[in-house]
């Protein structure tokens, strides 16, 4: 859709990338509006967590552009070269991508094209979401015909390959396609033409990641098919959630947002606990009782928030820690419990929710609050 350059802010004395709508497109009207909406739903996402800076927008003989940072680490398209990647480092990128997609749904902002090549890394090897040109902002028309598909087949969502609207779920679909590509070092349905590979993300079943890579734990299939369910209802709530399940049954640590500290999840579930946990997750009961269910969990994630935002059991350090991605020591200003204190014993997924609440993960604590009511298991 466009040529990109990497070029010198004469001004600021900074490296910035410049992105040019293709000549080609020029003379198109809804391709340069396409564009032009592009830059305008990039802008209102710059001050995002985990999401490309955009510093200018404008026009350069007669050809729309864009100016945003200039980001030297390559791409997770680039990294996948060498094939599978570490657990630690998948979990620690699907965790930063996660944190921007999430971020741009809570603004009503849809990618709709989440994939290796737009998953950047900077020097330090922090993952940058860049992008959303064919994103669709709440509130504006679309701009393409229905039944259009946009996005890459390989990392299309079922109901994006169908023609059908795509929404946050989406997102999260091409954010597990992502995440099985990185942890076997290939896309769950590759296949010889476009077609083919759109269509098996319709009908074909998820092939087993375990099968692919011996290495990878127990529990890792369970996830990833919640993640790639055809459904949308039935993936995770959201792409944290999404990820925090992973680094459970990995046994990985997730690194916070706000701090180099680490928070070590529980054990990993096996693979009989995820699918039955799955199963129960997916049956329905009536629905008042499910609205009872939902106030109780709400006065419980309630109290819990109150006690966060309070900071009355908690108490605040300063702290220096080795990043785990630079090796770098930092400092961090952090809130822990005091000693005295102890969470309420509602069950082992709320105190494990209420822990992640005083670390500052919100969308995970959520998740799991989630899971507990979807599931009806207060107590595993």
């Amino acid at each position: 859709m466009g040529d990109l350059y990497r070029a010198i802010d004469d001004t600021l004395g900074r490296r910035v990338a410049v992105k040019l709508l293709a000549t080609r497109f020029i003379a198109d009207e809804e391709v340069r509006r396409r564009f032009h909406r592009e830059a305008l739903t990039a802008a209102r996402l710059s001050d995002l967590p985990n999401t490309v800076t955009i510093f200018d927008v404008g026009e350069w003989h007669g050809r729309p552009f864009i100016v945003m940072e200039y980001l030297g680490g390559g791409t997770l398209e680039e990294v996948l070269r060498g094939g599978a990647q570490p657990v630690s480092l998948v979990v620690a990128w699907l965790r930063e991508a996660a944190m921007s997609l999430d971020a741009a749904h809570a603004r009503g902002v849809v990618h709709r094209d989440v994939k290796p090549a737009n998953l950047l890394l900077d020097d330090e090897g922090h993952v940058r979401v860049v992008d959303f040109g064919i994103a669709r902002a709440a509130g504006l028309d679309p701009l393409t015909l229905t039944g259009t598909v946009l996005g890459s087949a390989g990392y299309l969502s079922p109901e994006q390959a169908q023609g059908r609207p795509a929404s946050a779920a989406s997102d999260c679909y091409g954010l597990a396609v992502v995440a099985y590509e990185l942890l076997t070092g290939d896309r769950p349905y590759a296949r010889d033409s476009y077609t083919a590979e759109a269509t098996a993300h319709v009908y074909d079943d998820v092939p087993s990641a375990e099968r692919r890579n011996r290495k990878l734990p127990a529990g890792v299939d369970a996830v990833l098919a919640e993640g790639l369910a055809k459904d949308p209802g039935q993936r995770f709530p959201s792409c944290a959630a999404f990820v925090s399940a992973l680094a459970a049954c990995t046994g990985e640590t997730v690194r916070l947002a706000t701090s180099p500290l680490s928070l070590a999840l529980p054990r990993p579930a096996t693979a009989t606990e995820r699918s039955t946990e799955i199963i129960r997750r997916r049956r329905s009961r009536a629905p008042a009782a499910l609205a009872a269910l939902l106030v109780v969990g709400a006065a419980a994630a309630g109290g819990v928030l109150g006690w966060r935002a309070t900071g009355a059991h908690t108490t605040v350090r300063t702290v220096t820690r080795t990043d785990t991605v630079t090796g770098a020591p930092r400092r961090a200003t952090v809130r822990v419990p005091s000693p005295a204190f102890r969470p309420p014993a509602t069950g082992n997924l709320f105190t494990r929710a209420y822990e992640l609440m005083l670390a500052g993960d919100y969308q995970g604590a959520v998740a799991l609050l989630q899971r507990a009511l979807a599931g009806r298991d207060w107590q595993n």
